[in-house]
């Protein structure tokens, strides 16, 4: 019996549907992001403090170089973000305790009610989407958007499958 999915149909690769996905992402992008940028700017924050509540928040305890490899941003960005983050009460800082020149980041009850709120609004916007598009559409959404990660990062989703199509369930460090 012959695969059809070998005989890949590369009409979805044509210039107008490339532009399209592309306009996609942005449009989706903007909205996604909307509602947790009027609650930032209600603190006086901006996405890049979201992103940094975000990754403390799903890993609490993380090291200050681990924060930077995963933002891909320069120790001059973080600091400046992280330090107001710090002087508002949002995040606390302690010194690592295996190796003390280690920075650890946690998120203070302040940080954790402000991070719960931001992503409940994102959640639920991403929990419709899902529920419209159904389980297939879900499923092709995630390989798609691991694929366009750098593939560095793709270690960080555990369960996704690999080019053969089994699992690969495994996670590597952040």
């Amino acid at each position: 019996m012959t695969d059809l999915k070998s005989g890949a149909n590369l009409l979805f690769l044509r210039e107008e549907e490339l532009r399209q996905a592309i306009e996609l992402l942005f449009f989706a992008y903007r909205d996604f992001t909307a509602e947790p940028d009027l609650l930032l700017a209600e603190q006086g924050l901006g996405r890049a403090h979201h992103r940094v509540i975000y990754f403390i928040g799903r890993d609490p305890g993380i090291t200050v170089s681990d924060l930077l490899a995963i933002l891909s941003i320069t120790k001059q960005s973080l600091a400046r973000v992280l330090n107001q983050l710090i002087e508002d009460g949002f995040v606390v800082q302690s010194t690592g305790v295996k190796d003390r020149r280690q920075r650890l980041l946690e998120l203070t009850a302040k940080g954790i009610a402000l991070e719960r709120q931001l992503t409940e609004k994102q959640r639920q916007r991403v929990a419709r989407a899902y529920r419209e598009a159904g389980p297939t559409a879900v499923e092709g959404f995630r390989k798609v958007m691991v694929e366009l990660i750098d593939p560095r990062d793709r270690r960080r989703f555990p369960g996704r499958p690999d080019r053969t199509g089994r699992r690969e369930d495994k996670a590597g460090p952040g």
